[in-house]
């Protein structure tokens, strides 16, 4: 049970945004413009940066959550999404994804931790600003989404198979489609 009264049953984040959706919007077009464009990183690349933060940040929700998703994009892979987690430097992606991901980490840490140093082994790797600018942008974002998730002590099942179903979902549909099953279409709107 969380720490507040959410008048809800939803699990992780689904659970607060069901209780305030005003504040539930913007934080889905947020996600869905971060994580579901294909401008660049892939879906799939973007859900591990968030599950790589998210791992991080010890927040099984989005952790296990995003890495579902993450593994919906990537044909089902949940070990390389594990391996990502565990040691990025050594899973099996591209070095390019190595160096944003090395970026996002320093992001966990603190703004201030990502140095003119990271960002050129990332440019000579060939990633573009956009792909750097986006990779910091979910990072942040992920230690937002993080901390509010686990800050009200939200619900957070450890059946890997709802979040593998739920993931597939997510990945096909986006974000703020699926939002509309526990949001109301009228506190959307606003």
């Amino acid at each position: 049970m969380s720490y507040i009264d959410l008048h809800n049953d939803h699990p992780g984040i689904r659970g607060l945004m069901a209780f305030r959706p005003e504040t539930a919007k913007p934080l889905n077009e947020l996600v869905e413009v971060l994580l579901t464009s294909n401008d660049g990183l892939t879906a799939g690349e973007r859900e591990l940066i968030a599950t790589y933060v998210s791992s991080r940040n010890d927040c099984y929700y989005c952790q296990t959550i995003h890495g579902a998703i993450a593994a919906a994009h990537l044909r089902g892979d949940e070990d390389l999404v594990k391996s990502v987690k565990v040691d990025f430097e050594h899973a099996g992606i591209s070095e390019k994804l190595k160096a944003l991901l090395a970026i996002a980490g320093q992001v966990q840490i603190g703004g201030k931790h990502v140095t003119e140093a990271h960002i050129e082994r990332a440019r000579e790797l060939g990633a573009t600003d956009l792909e750097i600018h986006d990779t910091v942008l979910i990072a942040a974002a992920f230690c937002m989404y993080n901390r509010y998730v686990d800050g009200l002590g939200t619900v957070q099942p450890r059946d890997e198979e709802l979040y593998r179903q739920r993931g597939i979902i997510v990945a096909r549909e986006g974000y703020i489609a699926v939002s509309k099953t526990y949001i109301p279409d009228a506190a959307l709107a606003r």
